[in-house]
């Protein structure tokens, strides 16, 4: 047919020129043609984001919501203690719904995701073909998206925190409560088993593909993807990974010296020291000037004789020995109560 209609403007051609709206008419003509091909024919370019920057930015919001709640809980400082505890699950919906109003509602990315060059994207509304260069355009969100989330992730969050406070405070566990309250404890506990075995599939789908990496995110079809291509990640997180493996090792070895022998560690590196003359008891009493050992007297009680120690001993042996020899007895009898100290 395209061949037809292209043979008879080209024998209009050569029998007269065409009208000034000729263009506009085979464009009209031609155009449901080209909308009744499949759209499969037209070029899809793969797009693959970074797994790791998707669950750091996740975790930055996480650290960014830490940080708003320390800030505000300072606030209440001087109020009555535990006071702000009862009301802990209200905070946390309200910083979150902080977050959002400021970030997913003005079609603005999350803290976390500005750092690491994401937007959210509908990947149901994506035109695969037009205008495609880098695979990365497509609209935000919708507002029905932006509001389901909000319900899923503020709402959701709150709803599922308030009742599980109140089960284990009236302690619908328990064997002596009745048996509607032990049923819906039964069902909690089996909800969330059910809800964490969704998210545990969802993380292996989601590290197989890398995309959606929530559960409201599959939910919604929300997937994020860069916000410029030509941009890395705004976050080096090398210097952090250091600090954190100095801050652990620090805390090991806080942890083990207390429990270790000091004595024994000392004895098994003294062999390895350098300095081994401190470790000779014989050479401590040497002067480092003459070699000699030094003799310090002091004086013996009750018989008030001064006493000599080291060479003094030996001169006392030779003494005794030579007074007997000599036979005084008067002298020995005068050493005898000394209990070995010399008399000078």
């Amino acid at each position: 047919m395209l061949r037809e209609t292209l043979a008879s403007s080209s024998s209009a051609v050569d029998n007269h020129p065409p009208a000034e709206d000729a263009w506009v008419q085979t464009y009209h003509r031609l155009l449901p043609q080209w909308r009744s091909l499949p759209i499969s024919h037209q070029p899809i370019i793969p797009v693959s984001v970074s797994r790791v920057n998707q669950v750091d930015a996740q975790r930055l919001d996480v650290e960014m919501s830490a940080m708003l709640k320390e800030q505000l809980v300072k606030v209440f400082s001087l109020m009555k203690p535990g006071m702000l505890f009862q009301y802990e699950p209200e905070l946390d919906a309200f910083l979150e719904f902080l977050i959002w109003r400021f970030s997913i509602w003005v079609d603005k990315p999350t803290p976390g995701n500005a750092l690491m060059n994401l937007r959210y994207r509908d990947e149901r509304a994506v035109e695969m073909r037009g205008k495609v260069r880098t695979g990365l355009e497509g609209p935000g969100l919708t507002v029905a998206q932006k509001l389901w989330y909000c319900i899923a992730t503020v709402g959701g969050q709150y709803i599922w925190a308030r009742l599980q406070s109140f089960s284990a405070f009236r302690r619908w566990g328990d064997s002596e409560q009745t048996p509607l309250a032990r049923r819906a404890w039964t069902l909690i506990q089996q909800i969330e088993g059910i809800f964490k075995a969704a998210s545990f599939a969802n993380l292996v789908i989601f590290l197989y593909s890398g995309r959606y990496r929530t559960l409201i995110e599959r939910a919604l079809q929300a997937r994020l993807v860069y916000g410029s291509p030509h941009m890395n990640r705004a976050v080096s997180f090398e210097y952090m990974n250091r600090q954190l493996v100095w801050n652990e090792f620090s805390e090991m070895l806080l942890l083990l010296l207390p429990l270790l022998n000091s004595s024994s560690i000392k004895n098994f590196l003294r062999p390895f020291s350098k300095d081994k003359s401190s470790s000779s008891g014989g050479d401590e009493t040497v002067c480092p000037i003459c070699l000699l050992s030094p003799t310090v007297p002091f004086l013996a009680l009750p018989c008030q004789h001064r006493y000599i120690p080291s060479t003094a001993t030996t001169a006392f042996e030779h003494g005794v020995l030579q007074l007997h020899l000599s036979g005084a007895p008067g002298a020995m009898s005068q050493l005898l109560p000394c209990n070995g100290m010399v008399v000078q």
